[in-house]
């Protein structure tokens, strides 16, 4: 009887240091992805924004005026739009795309983009409806925002409490993105209607935040509205979106680290980037990625740049409110990178800006 207790104590022993040994086991961190990259299609001339479709399709614009789906799965491009009066003008033409988030019910698409209203050239935003072809029924929700050759923002992103944020550059008039009586230079806010939401930080005003340069990438996680932003020759930056919040330009480049940086700081409450890059690299299209996919990825902010040809990795901290490592994945293979698009899959999609045959590539794991 003794040597039967000996030997189910025994057994008792083994059958929980294995139970130890598996649970420790299932403690360790899934290792690193390795990544592959290749080129889903080509042919494109300068596309702009790479949207995520509710049909699992790509939605991109292109600068001449083109919207089309791009299928994940063939490359194939089907052209659904071309918007006769966009002009490409410089870095102007058809820009930012967002599309409705009850799209099945509801599928309008929304679109930034410069034209010749007169001899004046002019952004606008403009609502459509998708036909299951094509995009009919054009509404204006805003018109007369000044454009330029160069500094036209409009990245568009709409919200979960569907409201349709706007980026706006300064158009080269760098004093407009203090003006509170333009809409250059800021980020705006708007009901999917065009209107002005009551709970918008200056009463009848679109604007939710201000002093911007050129910011071209915008993305909401971690309960936070990040965004890229052009600097001049130093000081690209990467932000937290702030309801009604000054972000200094042109009167602040970067950190509040210059004496007369400091004293406009302190009397406009100038909200400083989470990141800033000497010299510039051209910041561009952003995305965030938290898929198991990659778990090296999880918790950051994709990032495109133009000028220096990489796509970044800004690893965040728990809270979202830091820039914990920026890590290269992708650099000079490709040349200019101007958006990215994480997929709900964990693949990744990242347009080329070269001017011609431009690319889209895709990201997967090994």
């Amino acid at each position: 009887m003794k040597l039967v207790f000996i030997l189910l104590s025994v057994l008792i022993s083994l059958s929980s240091a294995n139970c130890k040994k598996s649970r420790r086991q299932n403690q360790v961190p899934v290792s690193d992805a390795q990544i592959n990259i290749k080129v889903l299609t080509g042919g494109l001339s300068q596309p702009w924004e790479l949207v995520w479709g509710p049909d699992n399709f790509i939605w991109l614009t292109e600068r001449d005026g083109k919207v089309s789906r791009l299928d994940p799965a063939t490359g194939k491009i089907t052209v659904i739009a071309d918007i006769q009066d966009v002009v490409s003008r410089g870095e102007g033409g058809l820009l930012g795309m967002a599309l409705h988030p009850d799209f099945a019910t509801t599928p309008e698409v929304f679109v930034g983009y410069n034209y010749n209203k007169g001899d004046t050239y002019t952004e606008k935003i403009v609502k459509f409806r998708y036909s299951g072809s094509a995009l009919v029924d054009p509404v204006i929700l805003m018109d007369d925002i000044d454009a330029n050759n160069f500094h036209n923002g409009c990245r568009l992103l709409i919200s979960q409490d569907k409201k349709l944020f706007i980026t706006t550059g300064d158009a080269g008039n760098e004093s407009s993105s203090q003006d509170m009586s333009s809409v250059n230079g800021k980020v705006l806010r708007l009901n999917l209607d065009g209107s002005i939401p009551a709970d918008n930080p200056f009463p009848g005003s679109a604007v939710w935040s201000l002093g911007h340069r050129n910011a071209q990438g915008i993305v909401f996680a971690n309960s936070k509205l990040y965004s890229s932003e052009h600097g001049p020759n130093s000081n690209d930056e990467f932000n937290i979106i702030q309801k009604g919040k000054n972000f200094g330009w042109p009167q602040v480049e970067g950190f509040c680290d210059e004496s007369d940086e400091k004293s406009f700081c302190s009397q406009h409450n100038v909200v400083e980037p989470l990141q800033a890059w000497t010299p510039t690299l051209a910041v561009c299209g952003i995305d965030y990625y938290n898929n198991d996919l990659i778990p090296q990825w999880k918790n950051s902010v994709l990032m495109t740049t133009l000028k220096d040809n990489t796509l970044y990795q800004l690893k965040l901290t728990a809270s979202g409110d830091k820039v914990e490592t920026v890590t290269e994945v992708l650099r000079g293979t490709y040349g200019r990178l101007r958006d990215v698009c994480v997929a709900p899959d964990g693949k990744v999609y990242v347009a080329t800006g070269n001017g011609s045959d431009d690319k889209v590539l895709v990201i997967n794991n090994q």
